[in-house]
Order: C-alpha cells, then structure tokens, then sequence
C-alpha cells in the first residue's frame, strides 16, 4: 500500500510540475519543416534578432507557478516552435500568478500558474546553424 501511495504521489507531481504550450498559427498555409529544439534561438526581443524573419506563430504558455520556473516555460515553447518549423524564439511577457492567486492555492488549492508568450520566427539565412545544432537528432 505504501509503494502505490508513492507511486500515486508521484505521479501528481509529474502532472502538476509540466508546462502547457499552445500555438497558434500566423499562417497556416506556410508550413516549415520540423526541427531539432536546439535548433531554435532564444531572443530577447526582436532587435536582438537582427535579420529579417517572419513570424511563424503565437505561443501561449502556462505552468504551475509552484511546480515550475520560467527555464521550463522556455524549453516547452522552444519544443513547440521547432515542431512548427521556426528556428527562432522571440521570448514575450511572463507573468506570475498573483499574491491573491498564491494565498488561495496555498489556503485552497486553487491553481497559480506563471504565463508566458512568445513568438516563433523563421530566419531563412539561419539554415546552416539548424543544420549544426540538429546534426545528429531526431
């Protein structure tokens, strides 16, 4: 009985601690092949992109303020726009779950997710860096 009480435990841990990305599409009639999620670049905003691109998707993220952090937020939406093609991040606004959200999940266990957005790019002359990072990786 006490293995299966771990196991339950942990379990929710595991279900509790994942990060949810959605994407929404720009334009859904331009498709980019999938790539590797190291092959996606991480910018900080759109002036540190410093190339033309276009923008692939909108990507939506949240996670359990509790369970996650915002390297977790990042990495779950870099897997999401390789899938889509993009081989670039522009990362957006977080946000944290608010004091009144905290003390109710604390109190009550109401959810107190962190949010995050972020724009997937394809940067067409990036070709030979996807290349690099993804040589090897399914």
């Amino acid at each position: 009985m006490r293995k299966l009480a771990l196991l339950v435990s942990g379990a929710t841990v595991v279900a509790v601690a994942c990060v949810t990305t959605h994407i929404t599409r720009l334009h859904p009639e331009m498709t980019y092949p999938k790539i590797c999620p190291e092959g996606v670049a991480i910018f900080t905003s759109a002036e540190k992109a410093d190339t033309p691109y276009v923008e692939v998707a909108v990507l939506s993220s949240t996670g359990s303020q509790n369970y996650t952090n915002q390297a977790q937020m990042y990495e779950s939406q870099r897997k999401k726009a390789a899938e889509a093609g993009a081989n670039g991040l522009i990362l957006g606004e977080t946000r944290e779950a608010s004091t009144g959200a905290v003390v109710a999940n604390a109190l009550i266990g109401t959810p107190a997710d962190r949010r995050g957005r972020a724009v997937a790019i394809y940067i067409e002359r990036d070709s030979a860096r996807v290349r690099q990072a993804c040589a090897g990786r399914h």
